[in-house]
């Protein structure tokens, strides 16, 4: 098979003259092509089957142990002027770059087959979604972006129609950390990833085109690709107002995209809909307003603390058709991870016993992919070509003390100032010191794909005349009272806040002016 798109099929013949696999197949994300990907890594002991009782099509994979995670000091952004890629990301020459790692791309697939993935960032007929070809070696690869993109025919179908798409190279090399690299060449719209099979270095829609090259894009069309999680809030009249929000890790995000309201709430007819966990593209709309899209079609989402307590919409999806990536096992072949239930698995992560006490049995970054129409809360408009307004930004981090639990900036510019000065203060598991607070820039500090500073810039040109913006909020779930102890219960409460945010969108309720922003009014109890 070949594509109607002679860039694309000269592309591929280049990458198989350096890579020299012994075969190359062009994916069309059918059923039939991945039922025999699947057997061919069960054969190959990439997969193991897990219980078919209790999560029937349900596969575990484990990985290298030095191939657990994302290598941000191996990963480079490559513009042919240092200050384009900014003091936020790591620098190196074009020409520099594209020499480095094809030596070792140089014969890499030598006895594997080269797999060609034509996929689409966003539902296919959106104007907002954006289309790629990844070309890998691994069908774990390709099974993946089967669940977290539109990927295969109707993809290939688009990019042959607009004649254009990003360019994505992978190969899992021998897994030597010494030769492993992911590299983004925005100005070519291209990445090249050696040596890592782990999502996010290997799943190249995600991070490095959702992320890194979609800045980039955003930036010179004029639109914005975030690191935001994007819920709608259904009030009891039927109206549902959509809300993107940007937290660093271990805030709660996921948690909140498939927030559950508490019984009050649900009695009174909220519902909370779930269009994306992870990333949101925003585009401004004919009527002023902010559309955004969800770019992926499914969730890679961390397994340990997901659990019927913290999360249960996430937990429903997870016993059918999903890939678990460095969990432990129970006795009878079903996946565990702390924070799942009191039951004690008998494999690590590892493949090995497990002995209790030992220390953790799931890798803390193991994972699982599913398709977000398996969650519970999923809604059909993350498949609505136009996207959804957007009535509300939210950015939040952790902080025990001065950060209030949420206050609205006072007009867009202040809204960025917002974003750009948010922060987390670590845990002693993260760093072995308690409270320093790192900034983390709207949660981009990983994965913005230019200079800062340019990327403020086009944050504070949306502020124009006719735009009708989203109000700014901040939030902070985590703040502590003089005994060490939350001052807020979180989870399905956070609707609470939510509720006042949207009132204030709607100019239904007032609010305090302070030096921080608009905080809500105190209330008092009438005798």
């Amino acid at each position: 098979m070949t594509s109607k798109l002679a860039t694309l099929n000269q592309w591929v013949q280049e990458v198989a003259a350096l890579t020299q696999p012994d075969r190359i197949h062009w994916c069309d994300g059918s059923a039939a092509e991945l039922q025999v990907l699947t057997q061919l890594m069960l054969d190959r002991g990439d997969l193991q089957a897990l219980n078919p009782e209790t999560h029937p099509d349900c596969y575990l994979h484990r990985s290298h142990p030095s191939d657990v995670a994302r290598v941000e000091h191996l990963t480079f952004v490559c513009t042919r002027h240092p200050e384009d890629a900014g003091p936020n990301n790591n620098w190196m020459h074009p020409t520099e770059a594209h020499a480095e790692i094809d030596a070792l791309f140089a014969g890499c697939m030598k006895g594997r087959t080269l797999y060609v993935i034509p996929y689409c960032m966003g539902p296919i007929d959106s104007p907002i979604a954006r289309c790629g070809v990844e070309i890998t070696d691994s069908p774990y690869v390709v099974a993946n972006m089967r669940l977290m993109t539109r990927m295969g025919d109707a993809a290939l179908a688009r990019i042959e129609r607009e004649g254009h798409f990003v360019r994505g190279l992978h190969s899992i090399g021998d897994l030597d950390p010494a030769r492993r690299f992911i590299m983004h060449f925005p100005e070519e719209l291209t990445i090249k990833s050696i040596g890592s099979g782990y999502g996010g270095n290997a799943l190249l829609g995600k991070k490095c085109h959702a992320l890194r090259i979609g800045s980039w894009q955003a930036r010179s069309e004029g639109w914005l690709a975030e690191h935001m999680l994007i819920v709608g809030i259904e009030n009891p009249q039927g109206e549902t107002h959509y809300i993107a929000a940007a937290f660093p890790s271990a805030c709660g995000k996921t948690n909140l995209a498939m927030l559950i309201p508490p019984e009050g709430y649900r009695e009174a007819g909220w519902k909370v809909w779930t269009i994306g966990d992870d990333i949101c593209w925003m585009s401004p709309g004919e009527d002023g307003r902010l559309w955004a899209i969800n770019p992926e079609a499914g969730f890679f989402g961390v397994a340990p603390g997901t659990g019927a307590k913290t999360n249960a919409n996430a937990l429903a999806m997870l016993n059918r058709e999903a890939i678990f990536t460095n969990v432990a096992v129970t006795a009878d072949n079903q996946p565990w991870w702390e924070g799942l239930d009191e039951r004690v698995p008998t494999k690590d992560w590892k493949g090995n016993d497990y002995v209790p006490g030992s220390g953790p049995a799931a890798h803390p970054n193991s994972r699982f992919t599913v398709a977000a129409k398996r969650c519970p809360s999923w809604t059909p408009k993350a498949e609505d070509a136009r996207g959804v307004p957007i009535s509300a930004i939210v950015f939040g981090g952790r902080r025990e003390s001065l950060v209030p639990l949420v206050f609205e900036a006072r007009d867009w510019t202040h809204g960025v100032l917002v974003g750009a000065s948010m922060a987390s203060e670590t845990t002693a598991a993260a760093t072995g010191a308690v409270g320093v607070v790192r900034r983390d820039s709207m949660a981009m500090k990983p994965f913005c794909g230019y200079n800062f500073g340019d990327y403020f810039a086009h944050w504070l040109s949306f502020d124009q005349a006719g735009a009708k913006l989203p109000k700014i909020f901040h939030v902070n779930w985590f703040r502590k009272g003089s005994d060490g102890k939350f001052l807020w219960p979180g989870f399905g409460d956070n609707l609470r806040v939510l509720e006042w945010m949207l009132k204030r969108c709607e100019g239904r309720v007032e609010a305090v002016d302070t030096p921080v922003g608009q905080l809500p009014q105190r209330r008092r109890l009438e005798s």
